[in-house]
């Protein structure tokens, strides 16, 4: 009968005591790098809702066949708000293709406030055309090149980058890395 009730009594103070330590440790081991990881989602956040607004507004001048302009702004995006390079916001307007025709504010977005913290190094402006590819418009600050979107956050681990190839080939990838089999998200 003792042994049974002995079975039955349940944790010692001890046996708490040393449970609660161990977990403690390897709760404070793994802190850091939950930290660089919870800084490279938001990183790769922004990446990623940078990239789906210059591909929207690439579609945009597709379906609409003519010129429409992906910006970056620090104002609430609007038709009105000037483009500027590292904006934290973003925004699509339509250029006009007549004299006289006004142009057309088709959507906007924030980038920082997805995720704080975030530094966004690139042009003020893309300018797509009706077939797809970039386009120069120098009164809208567009000129045609290879363009480069750097996405940095401090304390992550990597940076991202979104490229804009010339024929308006949009893609994210990590510039740390080379292209390969073993590394398609590489630069």
């Amino acid at each position: 009968m003792r042994s049974v009730q002995r079975s039955m009594r349940g944790f010692t103070l001890v046996e708490l005591m040393v449970t609660i330590a161990v977990f403690a440790i390897l709760l404070m081991a793994s802190a850091p790098s939950i930290g660089t990881w919870i800084n490279n989602t938001r990183m790769r956040t922004v990446a990623q809702v940078l990239q789906d607004g210059v591909r929207l507004a690439q579609a945009e001048a597709v379906r609409r066949n003519r010129n429409v302009t992906f910006f970056l702004t620090n104002e609430q995006p609007a038709l009105g708000a000037a483009a500027v390079a590292n904006g934290v916001n973003w925004g699509i307007r339509t250029q006009p293709r007549l004299t006289g025709e006004a142009a057309e504010f088709i959507r906007g977005g924030a980038l920082t406030d997805v995720a704080a913290g975030v530094a966004i190094a690139g042009p003020a402006a893309l300018c797509f055309g009706g077939a797809g590819p970039q386009v120069a418009v120098p009164a809208q600050g567009c000129a045609v090149g290879a363009t480069n979107y750097g996405i940095t956050r401090t304390g992550a681990d990597r940076q991202l980058r979104v490229t804009v190839a010339i024929g308006g080939q949009v893609r994210m990838c990590d510039p740390d890395k080379t292209v390969s089999a073993a590394n398609p998200d590489g630069c």
